[in-house]
């Protein structure tokens, strides 16, 4: 029998009957001594990870990132440094609340992930297809999350926990405009934009500094689907965005990507009009205009899904030199978050699984042993530093340039003169239509008019002081007094909250 073709256990040894449990006779009982039946069940028990806490269900593939554009005055990362330039990629799509079961079609934010194998190690955008996000402080996060997902006590979707958190938390408000308008319900993950929400840090050879946001604008054009049809297609096909995104690599209609960057001098971020930091909030491109710079191209699908996209891990810390983090406090905890997720969800060697390793960068570390070490675990090499064996050692050249910190620790509020409503109000007021407008009051009107009577009346204000209109409208499909609506906006956060307590 030729290599390949001949059963084996997992180390190899020939299987001689996969059909007959090893028994005392034909009546049994069976034999502790099957070692093939207890590696095969003992297999089978431990199949499923746990699942991701958020971005549950995904679909991937890999491809490919050119430059277009020169931009080495803004950042050294070497795979940015020359026009024509590719590097391969893996990128990960997924619905971010919703569990590994459910529809593709849900009303959810979309992950947009994508892993550059460069030449100077792994570098991960973790991104969503929208520009923002709910909340801007991580400590808010976990809270956030688990309204979003089940009642601890009836297991089940709880349209009081979700409206509840958000009417509390006002600078939800222009991520929530955004998810209940079309954009909330993309047509597949070909269709739809991806973000990095964040600001992010650029620096060049000589040191200077750039902020900076990612923004993938689809090339097969952005196409969304209306509540009624998102709902059809929920009840036709759970996965119909995975089977799109696989078939149409697989019959060579490869999706792509043109990534075009807002870049700010990090000196010009003081004075500005909004925290650029804030993740609730977008730089307006009228004053900073997005400059493509490349573009992005998925060419292969997985071979395995479990292998490649289930063990994929995406971790926002994994720089290269050019790049780094910025003082954006949810980037900030992201930061740690990630790679301890992975760490429980995977193992301490996962950057080992060859999904997450580094292609083009070997691992040199001295990070040695844990579990599922399937390498060759530094060989007979030394596990320490410094050491005279011969051993990888630090480069200074590649080190960051140092950002300007100061103040006194304390658990403290944003300082930036912020209104959370400028922003959704100009999307609601002068970049949705009136068609937009009707498909957004129809879906909150849909999903909140579950809510207890006091929950809708004070998500009601929130929308009231984005625009007048705005509440009423949603006011009166939920059936709540127009005029309360008004009374609650003219409040305070904190006196809006004590009067619907």
């Amino acid at each position: 029998m030729s290599e390949g073709k001949r059963l084996t256990t997992g180390f190899g040894k020939p299987v001689d009957d996969d059909q007959n449990s090893l028994t005392a006779g034909p009546e049994g009982p069976v034999l502790l001594q099957d070692v093939h039946l207890l590696e095969k069940l003992g297999h089978f028990d431990r199949e499923r990870i746990p699942e991701r806490v958020v971005h549950a269900k995904g679909a991937g593939a890999y491809g490919y990132f050119e430059v277009t554009e020169d931009v080495s005055k803004y950042t050294r990362a070497a795979f940015l440094s020359a026009v024509g330039k590719r590097t391969d990629v893996f990128v990960r799509f997924s619905t971010v609340g919703g569990e590994r079961g459910s529809a593709d079609a849900e009303r959810d934010p979309r992950g947009f992930a994508v892993k550059f194998y460069t030449e100077e190690g792994n570098y991960d955008m973790t991104g969503n297809n929208t520009p923002v996000f709910f909340i801007r402080d991580p400590l808010k996060f976990p809270d956030f999350i688990h309204t979003q997902k089940r009642n601890p006590r009836t297991n089940l979707k709880d349209l009081d926990m979700f409206w509840d958190f958000l009417s509390l938390t006002p600078e939800s408000v222009h991520q929530v405009t955004v998810l209940f308008s079309d954009r909330g319900t993309p047509v597949t993950y070909r269709h739809m934009n991806g973000y990095s929400s964040h600001s992010y840090v650029w620096y060049n050879a000589a040191g200077e500094q750039f902020y900076v946001q990612y923004h993938f604008k689809t090339e097969q054009g952005i196409k969304n689907l209306s509540a009624a049809e998102a709902d059809a297609l929920k009840a036709k096909d759970l996965d119909h965005a995975t089977r799109d995104l696989f078939e149409a690599i697989e019959r060579a209609d490869f999706p792509s990507w043109r990534l075009e960057m807002q870049i700010m001098p990090v000196v010009e971020a003081q004075d500005y009009r909004f925290d650029v930091l804030d993740i609730t909030k977008v730089w307006p491109h009228a004053d900073y205009p997005p400059i493509a710079i490349g573009r992005l191209v998925l060419n292969r699908n997985p071979e395995n899904y479990f292998a490649e996209v289930e063990q994929a891990a995406f971790n926002p810390s994994n720089f290269v030199p050019g790049i780094g983090p910025s003082a954006d406090k949810m980037l900030q905890a992201r930061l740690f978050s990630y790679h301890d997720t992975h760490l429980h969800r995977l193992g301490p060697n996962y950057h080992l699984l060859p999904v997450n390793a580094p292609k083009h960068a070997p691992e040199a570390s001295y990070q040695r042993d844990g579990s599922m070490r399937f390498d060759a675990n530094g060989h007979g090499g030394p596990n320490y530093w410094p050491n005279s064996f011969g051993g990888p050692a630090p480069d200074p050249s590649v080190a960051a340039p140092g950002m300007p910190l100061a103040g006194v620790s304390g658990r403290t509020a944003y300082v930036h003169p912020n209104d959370d409503f400028v922003q959704p109000r100009a999307l609601f007021r002068d970049v949705m239509t009136d068609e937009d407008r009707d498909h957004l009051i129809s879906n909150i009107v849909g999903h909140l008019a579950g809510a207890q009577q006091r929950i809708k009346l004070r998500q009601c204000a929130v929308f009231s002081k984005v625009d007048p209109e705005y509440g009423a409208r949603v006011a009166r499909g939920v059936g709540v007094d127009e005029a309360a609506v008004q009374r609650l906006a003219a409040m305070s956060d904190e006196e809006r909250a004590a009067a619907t307590a």
